[in-house]
């Protein structure tokens, strides 16, 4: 950090971790502003609760003599997050909301209204900032458990580029040692748990609140029979096992018929209906380039994976199919690569190919419960960076 040069902006949330940003960037020498977005609906039951990071925010901003502004993007978010997650649902896919909230308010509708006043935005973000060959490419942490960048994945080159990753080469535990040794106000607070939209408020509540409720019936995916009930297939993803209420269990969620507000279960925890080795993404999106493409020439570790296509500053890239993989000379795969498809705390080997139904993932290992709707997060075969990410989208039983 001690490179860094020009303005910063820190967004801290009241947690831990963008406490330890602000410590270990006042220590550097510099002396960067404060910025804690507020999201959350004041008097509604569905609201973030926002009161107790504030005063932590303020406190840390006192201890340093820095300056704390809150930036309310209450409206940017209901809208964008809250919007694509209900629409998501309604299609009786699995969102991920916390993956389009980085995306289209920390680092879209911030960067609109306060961050492009800025040379650079720092977040307490479990990631790294990895330049190859002239370029910023997003690096995992050093911290596998921790590792934040499936959340950054949908991230534009712009973004990225802009942005700093101070705890990203550190372990958690270094962290909290780092923030009791500064006697920071928020040193023993607890990590938050959950989903980012919705704070504290319980995700079913939340479903009931906006989608209501609506019998329907659970079927034995094996025998055809009907051994339950459900109050809607927006309460249930695939893989699901908990909250079925079904006796002789385990059963899981391996299917669901939106159009007739069915759900299709197996039964046991080796049934063979749950597991798969193969998926599909849908445009795929590329954070610097498409590292994959005939004509790139890679650095070390980058071997075996090519191109030379960059998004410089572009909002979104999202490689349609037939282009840059067999269109000019590009290759079509398999390339081995790791992946994840839910925020885990670790990687998967598999390979990435393109054929003619779209971009297909091959895991070495069978996946347990993947749910069209998430992201399927693609980094190199060292899992040192995170090329970018796609929605996945047909799932096939291999």
């Amino acid at each position: 950090m001690d490179s860094i040069k020009g303005s910063v902006a820190v967004l801290i949330s009241g947690g831990v971790d963008s406490a330890a940003v602000v410590h270990l960037l006042c220590e550097a020498g510099l002396k960067p502003d404060l910025h804690y977005i507020k999201i959350g609906m004041d008097g509604e039951d569905s609201s973030c609760s926002a009161e107790e990071d504030i005063e932590l925010s303020e406190a840390t901003a006192r201890k340093y003599g820095l300056k704390l502004e809150v930036t309310d993007l209450q409206k940017e978010y209901w809208e964008e997050v809250v919007g694509y997650a209900i629409e998501r649902v309604k299609m009786g896919l699995t969102p991920n909301p916390d993956v389009m909230c980085n995306r289209l308010i920390k680092f879209g509708a911030f960067e609109e209204k306060v961050g492009h006043h800025y040379d650079y935005v720092a977040t307490g973000h479990y990631a790294t900032n990895v330049w190859r060959d002239g370029k910023m490419w997003l690096g995992t942490a050093k911290d596998p458990v921790k590792d934040q960048t499936d959340f950054l994945a949908q991230l534009n080159y712009a973004q990225l580029s802009h942005t700093l990753f101070p705890i990203g080469h550190l372990m958690k535990e270094e962290v909290r040692q780092i923030a009791l040794d500064a006697k920071l106000p928020s040193a023993r607070r607890k990590d938050s748990q959950g989903i980012c939209f919705l704070g504290k408020i319980n995700y079913n509540d939340f479903l009931r609140r906006f989608m209501g409720e609506q019998e329907g019936k659970i079927i034995d995916i094996e025998t055809n029979k009907v051994i339950g009930t459900h109050r809607g297939y927006w309460f249930h993803t695939i893989g699901q096992r908990k909250g079925l209420g079904l006796s002789g269990g385990p059963w899981f969620v391996v299917k669901k018929n939106v159009r007739k507000n069915i759900i299709f279960v197996a039964n046991g925890w080796d049934t063979q209906l749950q597991y798969g080795h193969d998926f599909r993404l849908a445009d795929f999106h590329f954070i610097t380039e498409n590292p994959f493409q005939a004509g790139f020439t890679p650095s070390p570790s980058l071997a075996g994976r090519g191109e030379d296509s960059s998004c410089h500053g572009e909002s979104n890239y999202s490689l349609p199919l037939g282009e840059g993989w067999g269109g000019s000379g590009g290759l079509s795969g398999p390339f081995p690569i790791q992946f994840k498809v839910r925020h885990v705390d670790h990687f998967m080997p598999g390979t990435i190919s393109l054929d003619d139904e779209g971009y297909h993932i091959h895991s070495d290992a069978p996946i347990q419960g993947i749910a069209p709707g998430q992201f399927g997060c693609i980094y190199d075969a060292e899992a040192t960076v995170c090329y970018g990410s796609g929605e996945i989208g047909i799932y096939k039983n291999s």
